[in-house]
């Protein structure tokens, strides 16, 4: 079994940045990709980011040029440097890896006041 565990999370003003973490533990045989998900109240769970093993990485259109994931593979973890935060980037920021399995982390809340 894989546990991931977010941290990071919190309050910014508008045009603040934050960083997110997730560390993955557990039974990993080989991580494919790991990246970041968000979900904010009344809209659907979408992809913000990701990396795979080789390091190539994709966003959303709306995050292109603020935000910017990373890996530690030796760690397991991943990144989320977030720049320039804009109040609709307030959301739950979900980890998720790609292993044999999928596996999601519990979320961690991120609000962007304006």
């Amino acid at each position: 079994q894989v546990q991931l565990v977010e941290s990071g999370g919190g309050l910014v003003q508008a045009g603040g940045s934050l960083r997110l973490s997730c560390a993955a533990s557990g039974r990993i045989f080989s991580i494919n990709a790991m990246g970041w998900y968000r979900q904010a109240p009344g809209k659907q769970r979408e992809l913000v980011a990701q990396i795979t093993s080789g390091g190539s990485t994709s966003y959303a259109d709306s995050v292109k040029g603020r935000f910017t994931i990373s890996r530690d593979n030796a760690k397991n973890t991943v990144f989320l440097q977030m720049n320039s935060l804009k109040p609709e980037d307030t959301a739950v920021y979900y980890c998720k890896c790609q292993s044999t399995l999928n596996y999601w982390g519990k979320g961690t809340l991120v609000t962007v006041s304006s």
